[in-house]
């Protein structure tokens, strides 16, 4: 049998970076039937193409079982912690340290589909009922941190929440670059984030005249970008605010895996 079965599938090469990080069978239950490979791939499919879960063709495993896996990985911070060994290993193939040293900030509006679940606002700059996703990235582009909350909070108030994650994480972590929306006394905040290995926000000032990329800050706009290319996150679908977020943190994982292939 083909693995292969679709684009979005893993090759062997992809299955073999990441089969020693899925969790074991529980100890002292029913003997596991299912094929993780084809349970990850089946999230990734959906991820990539945007369908619904009950859309999920037939080579793959029932939808529901796929999902209930998607879901425990989710409560469990299997996504992240997935992300974050895949991110060292990406860096160290780029001659890097494990952990940056550098950041950017951004956040991106998103419409939502539907007006169910949590953490939904109006954004009156975008003009749209949604959701924010905001992120820190690294300078190759890959995600160090994602949250995602109603598209109400204000650039400021959501990178705080975003921001507060990095307290007792990625302590080589020193610099982090953000536009102007960013200013103010946000700046002074991030200083007194950490009383160790302390913090500094510093803002690109936009151009007055004509199209220049900015510098640092087109690093997280491609990342965005990426992000774009996986249809289900072209809207935000999701019920759960949290469920959004662990979507964010699949397309990394996917796009790692090819980096490392």
């Amino acid at each position: 049998m083909s693995y292969q079965l679709y684009p979005s599938d893993m090759t062997d090469r992809e299955w073999e970076q990441l089969s020693g990080l899925i969790p074991a069978a529980k100890i002292g239950g029913r003997r596991r039937s299912t094929d993780m490979r084809l349970v990850v791939n089946a999230i990734f499919y959906l991820t990539r193409s945007g369908i619904a879960w009950r859309y999920l063709p037939r080579e793959y495993p029932p939808w529901q079982t796929v999902y209930r896996y998607f879901r425990q990985w989710r409560v469990d911070g299997l996504w992240q912690r997935l992300h974050e060994r895949l991110r060292s290993q990406v860096r160290r193939l780029d001659e890097r340290e494990s952990q940056p040293s550098v950041g950017i900030l951004d956040s991106q509006s998103v419409k939502s589909s539907h007006g169910r679940g949590d953490e939904r606002g109006y954004d009156a700059g975008k003009r749209l009922s949604g959701r924010k996703r905001h992120i820190v990235v690294d300078t190759l582009g890959l995600l160090i941190v994602a949250i995602v909350h109603g598209a109400h909070v204000q650039d400021r108030e959501g990178a705080k929440l975003l921001l507060e994650h990095l307290r007792h994480r990625f302590t080589r972590l020193r610099v982090i670059y953000a536009d102007g929306g960013y200013r103010g006394r946000l700046i002074e905040w991030v200083g007194s984030l950490r009383q160790r290995n302390r913090l500094r926000l510093e803002i690109v000032k936009r151009r007055d005249h004509g199209f220049i990329v900015q510098p640092k800050r087109w690093i997280v706009e491609r990342t965005f970008a990426w992000l774009g290319f996986h249809r289900r996150l072209s809207k935000d679908y999701e019920s759960l605010a949290a469920t959004s977020q662990a979507f964010i943190y699949v397309a990394m994982i996917r796009l790692m895996l090819a980096r490392l292939r």
